[in-house]
Formats: C-alpha cells, structure tokens, sequence
C-alpha cells in the first residue's frame, strides 16, 4: 500500500486550516487517516507550521511520499534536509556527529532567518499604522479649523447684518449678537491683560493734570482785585475839585 503525507481541511469558510496527516494514498481528501502529525494555518504572516518534525522523518525514512505543498513545508521545518544527511550516514559518505552539526548549523540559521522576516514584518505593520493615524489627524485638524473659521464668519456675518438694521426687531438675534459681542470681549480682555496695565498709567496722569490749572488761576484773582486799590486813589482827588469850588 503506498502512503502519503497530506493535507486535510477543516476550518469555517475562508478561514480555513489544515491537518497534516499520513494517510492512504487511496482514501478521500478529507477521509480516513493513519496518523496526524501537525497543524498548518496560511492565514498568519508568516504561515504557521505546527509539525512533530520525529514523526514526519520517520514517516519519510520509511518511504511516505509528501505532496507538494507538504513537501515545502517539511523542507521549510528541515526534515527533508535531515533526510539528506542520514542517507549519507547510511551510505558512509559521513558520520553521524557530522551530520548532526550540519543540522543543527542549518536550523539555527533558518530561525534567524524566520525571526528576522517576523520583525520586519512587524516593524512595517506598526509604521503603517502609525502613518494612518499621522494622516487622520490631519484631515480631523483641517476639518476642525475649517469648521472653526466657518463658524467665525458667520458670527461676523449675523454681526454685520444686525448693525445694518436687517435684524431689527428680532429679540432672540439681538440677544444671540450681545451673547457673541460679550464673548468676543472676554476673549479679547483674557488675550491682552498687559495691554490694559499699560493703558491706566497715562488715565492717572490726566487726573492730576487738573491741579495744576488751579494753581494758576490764582494770578487771575489778585488781577480782579487791582481796581479797588484804584478807586481808593482816585477819592482825594475829586475831595481837592471841590475844595477848590468854595474856595472860588
């Protein structure tokens, strides 16, 4: 009886996953079996080889022949490499520690290959996300700012057509415009606090600058007060005319 090494499917539609088994060679795809030897999904990146690598050599030593796709896989796992060298232990051409060294050498650079194909897999996954998200928020920032500067000119529209009168009348717009107008000033008081420090000292000066007008209105006074020092002068004169009329 010839036996083959195969798979059979099993798995939900699109998701499906594989035994590897050893089976008859006339038996149905998805028949009978002799043994289940391992698990192969494709589904992952890299594909998942699930595979007692002992069973599968010893299944080819005794002449199990693999189809294609199990070929591949047990080339890829280092059973067909580890068949290669025991047949020339067999025949002598070299010696069993030999070979064992030359296994081992070709697994361990075979894992770093896989692990290598593994990182930079996953490295390319998370800078592809990471260029996603870089490029959703900038579209949600340009949306957010366009929307913002929507909103601004049409609070300065409704702002102008009430000013024009078009909006007379209308309670709810005039009350909706001053709710606009004391927000806009509270922005503007919290935006430039130091501007309005630097306004009051020139508001001071001018207070005191009054004082000084007081002060010179002084000279004024004593310039209304001159003509009676005058009037007293002028009285011994007209005394002296009328001394002068008796006399004559």
């Amino acid at each position: 009886m010839s036996v083959k090494i195969r798979l059979a499917r099993r798995g939900r539609k699109k998701q499906a996953m594989y035994d590897v088994v050893v089976a008859d060679a006339r038996a149905p795809r998805d028949g009978r079996f002799i043994e289940k030897i391992g698990t192969y999904n494709p589904n992952t990146d890299p594909a998942s080889i699930k595979l007692d690598d002992n069973k599968a050599f010893d299944w080819v030593m005794k002449g199990a022949q693999p189809t294609d796709t199990v070929r591949a896989m047990l080339s890829y796992r280092g059973v067909m490499m580890r068949k290669h060298l025991q047949v020339g232990v067999n025949k002598g051409a070299i010696t069993q520690e030999e070979a064992d060294k030359k296994l081992e050498a070709w697994i361990k650079d075979k894992e770093s290959k896989i692990q290598g194909k593994v990182d930079t897999l996953a490295k390319a996954k998370a800078d592809k996300k990471k260029a996603a998200l870089e490029a959703e928020k900038k579209v949600s920032d340009a949306r957010a700012e366009e929307l913002k500067k929507k909103a601004q000119e049409a609070e300065a529209a409704l702002v102008e057509e009430i000013k024009e009168g078009g909006a007379e009348g209308n309670d709810d717009v005039e009350e909706d415009v001053a709710e606009i107008e004391e927000t806009q000033a509270a922005e503007a008081k919290t935006e430039a606090p130091a501007e309005e420090a630097k306004e009051e000292a020139p508001a001071e000066e001018k207070k005191e600058e009054p004082k000084a007008e007081v002060k010179e209105e002084t000279p004024a006074e004593e310039a209304k007060e001159e003509p009676k020092a005058e009037a007293k002068e002028e009285a011994p004169a007209e005394e002296a005319k009328e001394e002068d009329k008796k006399e004559g």
